[in-house]
């Protein structure tokens, strides 16, 4: 049976200068065991819990944003597929802004550090190819979006 997880990939947006578009930083949780990779906050479905459910109560678990602090961006929506201890894994992500540029970050045990980076150190520290294509693809559908 193949395991099952859902998260948000959380982004702010920062000006640096009034005559810049806005950068894009996405938030990514260092794992406080294994081989410690950084990835944006999710977790397996629980029992009677739809996928956006899990991914909201992973979040506030993992980093202590709620629900209402966030803004879920409609038409993203991606699945990543791969293996994972030798059994099958699909992690579904969306995207979603924080309301205030200043969100407080509150981890939970299971994670050591976070980091908010721009896409290219992002990517960087995202240590799989499903996960840096998944940073990317959320790049390119914010900056199409952007008015």
């Amino acid at each position: 049976m193949a395991l099952r997880a859902c998260g948000l990939i959380i982004f702010r947006r920062c000006l640096i200068s009034t005559v810049d578009k806005p950068k894009i930083e996405f938030l990514l949780l260092q794992a406080s065991d294994g081989i410690h990779h950084w990835t944006p906050p999710k977790g397996h479905v629980e029992p009677g819990e739809n996928d956006l459910e899990t991914a909201l109560r992973e979040t506030q678990e993992e980093a202590g944003i709620a629900a209402d602090q966030l803004t879920i961006i409609e038409g993203f929506r991606r699945e990543l597929r791969y293996v994972a201890w030798e059994k099958p894994k699909t992690v579904i992500y969306w995207l979603a802004e924080v309301k205030d540029y200043n969100v407080e970050i509150r981890l939970s045990r299971e994670h050591q550090a976070y980091r908010w980076l721009g896409l290219d150190e992002a990517c960087q520290l995202a240590q799989f190819k499903e996960m840096k294509a998944a940073l990317q693809e959320g790049h390119r559908f914010l900056c199409s979006t952007a008015s």
